[in-house]
């Protein structure tokens, strides 16, 4: 039974090599015209460039930081220099996953556009297959990854240790190394690639579509190439390194908290069951994905509507979600212990199953709370779309609004979720829950990717001048595309809640804290502070949008101006321009929120008069107020998104029939672009801020915790902790959920 953990890479593998004849499988597929692949190639080209410039500033970042781990584990008795390797193996592997991703999306947009021309079933079969190239690849990499390196840093610290040895407590904190350097190079790939698809984005259509009339990926517009370059290093190589770090951090939080665990009675795994498990259910997810993308399909004379295509999506999305619980419930019985117990609070194996269904429910409510707020036909679009019939401010006013509304019931679910995971399994049935959720990651990004590549599609479509019938395919699917987007980054939020509670509940055990108590002025104050982080990086990230957007416009104008023949099609527009813009603007643009994000919980720390509890309370702030701040703003950009989509077929408002160059068009345009950079740019990088302040946190909570004791030491007023008997020789304060004193592990760390 020990060699069960060997399972976790193995399915990974597994999952890899479905990933490499998919691969093969789209390149092999038709790609169309000369014309239709010199586009794909202009879009490829310049993702690449922006992925080798983006390259270059992250490897110094990636070498200062090791290095720097690698001296702080110095002086941490608990931690290792190979922290530092393990931070460099997740940084690789985060950046590669979203190479992955993106090559995958760079063959499939072109082919996906040569499909359309003979079916709508095709078009969504490789449009499809592209995105689960990505999704498997991604979960593939992440469980083979954090599975593989536990396996050999147990055998190198404990071969034959006890679960809650010295050891395993050594063995977890250089696995942590991992997850921050996935988690960075995320942070980083989501905000470079959102500020270069949004400056792009947002100066093709304020020039093209506004200024000029002309449609959204015509190739009289300099800015289309930038454009759908930008959607391959947003929306795919900065949305696969995203969810590449969620993965990770997800099952590395149940793991930290399950090493903690005190087992009653025989463990069939010898007492390792509460760390392995989480990486199991990730191994069979991955699996059971597989088998998801199998239901994704549509007939050959199917209707030419969004709901067809978003049924067939459903059914693989619950497929898999279905698949999974039912082998969890296998793997909890065959695996778990009947009784155990974390911080003094005492559950059961069944505890931990109610915890995984809690998980999946909260994930499959959110995905449908979220679709149904950005979705075509809804009543939130519905009701931006009808704003727009009285101008700009009001469109903006009603998107605006839209996206706090969205907040209500996705927070409710959130806080049932936590309260009755927690009350199944304690905080480490939290911490399941979260990874139950993220366990069919792999088809969650393979539809969100999809997106992306119909978006290309309908582009390649459009500069390749095919028949109207080919884009009106490709736009099905791409409205469609908006719509599972959305649905994806509002996943994603979630799960970083309940992961960044994992994770915050981590830290307070190994930061010897004995409690957090808001009514100390330094905890209130941190407080306030961590809650301002979001907003702070929202607006630089905003901004940085808003600037490189500038740029762009200035550029589109003056080659409408200069270049003879542009709007005739006779002069060629110079597409290099501006992919150099977007490049420039994002490389320089992202390391200012990145850096915040990693400094922030350094600078609170290790600040005289604050330490381990503050930072407990400026982590609290973050999490609460970027949760709220990537839900509105994920879900207004999406609202607003498919409200102008909506326009492009014709809606009908107040008995009269509107159309693309309309004024209520043009004022859901300007609503589209205000939602542009909160969609992808500063909302989904909410997700992974939190948690990645969590983990910083989490590094070098056994250097706070000294620093803790040794302040303790020379107090004359020393407070006695309440302590429990543990097989790991931690003191153990009770937990609380209820009240503003959050007890937690006394440790030795």
């Amino acid at each position: 039974m020990q060699h069960v953990i060997y399972l976790v890479p193995l399915m990974a593998i597994i999952g890899l090599l479905y990933t490499y004849f998919k691969f093969k499988w789209v390149a092999r597929q038709e790609a169309g015209t000369p014309r239709m692949k010199e586009i794909s190639d202009y879009i490829s080209v310049g993702a690449m460039a922006f992925l080798k410039a983006e390259w270059k500033i992250l490897a110094y970042f990636v070498i200062v930081v090791g290095i720097l781990l690698a001296v702080l584990a110095q002086t941490n008795p608990h931690s290792h220099w190979l922290i530092a390797a393990a931070f460099v193996v997740g940084a690789v592997s985060s950046a590669f996953a979203g190479y992955v991703g993106m090559r995958a999306a760079t063959l499939a947009n072109v082919r996906t556009a040569h499909a359309a021309r003979t079916s709508l079933k095709k078009a969504l079969n490789v449009s499809f297959s592209g995105g689960a190239v990505m999704g498997v690849g991604v979960a593939g990499l992440a469980v083979l990854g954090l599975g593989g390196l536990y396996i050999v840093l147990k055998q190198y610290f404990a071969p034959d240790a006890p679960l809650n040895s010295e050891e395993m407590i050594q063995t977890i904190e250089v696995l942590t190394g991992f997850s921050l350097g996935a988690e960075s190079i995320a942070l980083f790939a989501r905000v470079g690639g959102g500020i270069y698809t949004k400056a792009a984005d947002v100066g093709a259509d304020l020039v093209g579509k506004v200024e000029a009339g002309i449609p959204e990926d015509d190739p009289r517009n300099p800015a289309t190439i930038a454009d759908n370059v930008g959607d391959n290093v947003g929306d795919v190589a900065g949305m696969g390194a995203d969810l590449f770090g969620s993965y990770v951090a997800t099952v590395l939080a149940t793991i930290v908290l399950g090493q903690q665990i005190k087992i009653t009675g025989e463990d069939p795994l010898g007492g390792f069951s509460p760390i392995i498990l989480p990486m199991l259910i990730a191994g069979i997810g991955i699996l059971f994905s597989i088998v998801g993308t199998f239901f994704v399909k549509i007939s050959e004379n199917a209707s030419i509507k969004t709901q067809t295509v978003q049924k067939a999506l459903n059914m693989g999305n619950w497929g898999s979600i279905i698949l999974t619980a039912l082998a969890s419930v296998f793997l909890v019985n065959w695996l778990m212990p009947e009784q155990m117990e974390l911080r003094g609070f005492v559950f059961t194996k069944y505890g931990v199953l109610g915890a995984i269904g809690v998980g999946l429910l909260v994930g499959a409510l959110m995905s449908i709370i979220t679709e149904y707020y950005t979705a075509m036909g809804k009543r939130p679009v519905n009701m931006i779309i009808k704003k727009s019939s009285t101008g700009h401010a009001t469109n903006v006013i009603g998107g605006l609004a839209m996206g706090m509304e969205s907040t209500f019931l996705p927070i409710l679910v959130l806080a049932a979720g936590i309260w009755g995971s927690y009350q199944c399994a304690g905080l480490y049935g939290v911490a399941i829950a979260a990874a139950a959720m993220m366990a069919t990651t792999a088809m969650q990004l393979a539809i969100d990717a999809f997106g992306p590549i119909a978006d290309n599609a309908g582009g390649i479509a459009e500069m390749s001048e095919l028949p109207k019938e080919v884009r009106e395919k490709t736009d099905v699917l791409d409205a469609v595309g908006n719509t599972t987007a959305a649905t994806g980054k509002g996943f994603a939020i979630a799960s970083a809640a309940l992961t960044s509670l994992a994770l915050f509940a981590a830290f307070v055990g190994v930061s010897n804290i004995s409690g957090i108590d808001i009514y100390k002025a330094n905890v209130l104050a941190a407080l306030f502070v961590g809650a301002m982080i979001p907003l702070l990086f929202s607006s630089l990230a905003i901004r940085a949008v808003g600037e490189a957007a500038m740029s762009m416009v200035e550029e589109v104008r003056r080659q409408f101006h200069t270049i003879p023949g542009i709007m005739e099609g006779t002069g060629k527009p110079e597409y290099d321009k501006c992919v150099a813009i977007s490049t420039e603007a994002s490389i320089k643009k992202m390391i200012v929120p990145g850096t915040i994000a990693i400094i922030s919980p350094l600078i609170v720390g290790f600040l005289p008069g604050f330490g381990a509890e503050a930072l407990g309370g400026f982590l609290a702030g973050a999490t609460v107020s970027g949760v709220l701040l990537g839900m509105l703003q994920n879900n207004s950009g999406g609202a607003w998104d498919n409200a102008k989509k909506s326009f492009e077929k014709g809606v009908e408002i107040n008995g009269k029939m509107y159309y693309k160059k309309s004024e209520p068009y043009k004022a859901s345009v300007t609503g589209d672009t205000v939602g542009d950079p909160l969609k992808d740019t500063s909302g989904p990088s909410m997700n992974i801020l939190i948690k990645l302040m969590s983990i910083v946190s989490l590094v070098i909570a056994p250097t706070l915790a000294q620093m803790n004791d040794s302040d303790t030491a020379t107090t004359a007023h020393t407070p006695t902790p309440v302590s429990v008997s543990h097989v790991n020789k931690h003191e153990i304060v009770k937990d609380s959920m209820s009240t503003f004193n959050m007890q937690a592990t006394h440790s030795t760390h």
